[in-house]
């Protein structure tokens, strides 16, 4: 059975064209690089100063300088390149990254994102999450669809700090797949076992259905 991280990676995998150049947030977008599909020619981009990111390398292929803005290993491909954090981030200010594909604590039904702070814990920090959700062309969401304690994490409005007013593009769940516009959120795919009912239970926030054969709203 497929981990089910890797199963929210692999679908956001299929969110990528030929020739774009997207930036991995940590966590389950990390792991995509290993979903690239044979064939498609991407550039990965991290911004601790590398272009052209590789597959996750073996325990024993292992570098310590080549790390991920994570501080994850990872690999280089051919033809890939090294700058400075502050090439790296007039990169992402000045719209040269096609997608990022982040993690998130909450998304609402704007698809605005809340994943830089929790008051009053101690987590890694904003990163380089506001600087790419002003400047990537699309914004990709992946993340567990509920909290450890079972809570949604899609909601009418995030209680916690939004990293920035623009809206995301897709949220990929392990339940579902939802499309965001003016209009709010559209779930667009069910993950494989997955009932709309279940989707429906776990969700907090309103959106529209737009599955093959189906045309209607759920609040």
């Amino acid at each position: 059975m497929i981990d089910v991280k890797d199963m929210i990676a692999q679908r956001a995998a299929r969110e990528l064209q030929d020739g774009d150049i997207i930036n991995l947030g940590i966590g389950i977008p990390t792991r995509v690089a290993d979903f690239i599909p044979e064939g498609l020619n991407v550039f990965l981009h991290t911004e601790n100063g590398l272009l052209g990111v590789g597959p996750t390398p073996e325990r024993h292929e292992t570098d310590p300088d080549l790390v991920n803005a994570g501080k994850m290993p990872v690999t280089e491909t051919t033809g890939s390149s090294f700058f400075s954090s502050a090439d790296s981030f007039a990169m992402i200010r000045g719209g040269h990254i096609d997608v990022a594909i982040l993690g998130a604590l909450q998304v609402d039904a704007l698809g605005r994102v809340s994943n830089w702070s929790v008051p009053g814990q101690s987590i890694i920090g904003v990163g380089g999450a506001m600087d790419l959700l002003t400047g990537a062309k699309k914004v990709v969401i992946t993340m567990n669809h509920t909290t450890r304690e079972g809570e949604s994490k899609i909601v009418e409005t995030c209680s916690l700090p939004l990293t920035s007013l623009r809206k995301v593009d897709v949220i990929i769940t392990e339940l579902a797949v939802f499309n965001v516009s003016r209009q709010g959120l559209t779930l667009i795919e069910l993950m494989p076992g997955v009932t709309l009912e279940e989707v429906k239970e776990r969700t907090a926030a309103g959106f529209q259905i737009g599955l093959k054969g189906r045309g209607d709203e759920f609040d």
